[in-house]
């Protein structure tokens, strides 16, 4: 199949990848925070530099849906949308959560509820379950973390495993021994299979149309200052 380019703007690191028949091309990634839209086409401009390929040339461009950072989504739609439009090339949406489950899964091949966690503000993560990684067991929500969080599952005798960029600052609130920790967090390798799955389908995002999912608005505050 054709190459795809892979852009995972949810949270603080932009990734940029490009990968053909499940191999990765390129991989380029930031971890400067609020600096997506300063670096995101520069990192695009590298990867397909080390992946010897011309934007032209990819199949399609596949995006990181959210939940997540908004405006982090922000910069990742309309830069996806812009290439799109400019190269008459379909959209993949990608759902967040779900990637990182899937990649969490692989990473530790074992037997649990696995429930990636995207930092949002305070003790507050966007999170869903997913059964072995795989199986949705719940629908996306902002979650308020404390010890009881996910007492209904531990005490039906599951065990949790939490990764992504919201899980560390969970540990104090969960620390038993019902939780793993995977210090696995979004990047646009979690995007490969899911992206090529749906080139597969045919499973095309209407590119006028399409809007990252936010979960919730945007935190804004009114300015102190006096006009």
């Amino acid at each position: 199949m054709a190459a795809l380019l892979l852009l995972e703007t949810t949270t603080e690191v932009c990734s940029i990848g490009i990968a053909r028949n499940g191999q990765v091309l390129a991989l380029e990634e930031s971890k400067e925070p609020n600096q997506h839209s300063t670096q995101i086409t520069l990192l695009i401009e590298k990867a397909a530099a080390t992946a010897a390929i011309k934007l032209s040339d990819i199949a399609a461009i596949a995006l990181s849906a959210g939940p997540g950072s908004y405006t982090a989504l922000r910069v990742g739609a309309a830069t996806a949308k812009g290439i799109c439009y400019a190269l008459d090339k379909p959209l993949i949406a990608v759902d967040t959560l779900a990637a990182l489950a899937s990649a969490t899964w692989k990473q530790l091949n074992r037997e649990a509820l696995y429930f990636p966690m995207i930092d949002a503000r305070r003790m507050e993560v966007y999170t869903a379950g997913f059964l072995n990684g795989q199986e949705r067991l719940s629908n996306p929500e902002a979650m308020v973390i404390t010890p009881e969080s996910f007492s209904a599952w531990t005490q039906a005798g599951h065990h949790i495993v939490l990764s992504g960029n919201g899980a560390a600052k969970c540990k104090m609130a969960l620390n038993s021994d019902c939780f793993t920790f995977s210090p696995l967090v979004c990047s646009a390798l979690h995007l490969i299979s899911w992206a090529e799955k749906a080139w597969e389908e045919q499973a095309f995002e209407d590119v006028a149309y399409f809007n990252p999912f936010y979960l919730k608005p945007p935190n804004i505050t009114k300015s102190k200052k006096l006009l």
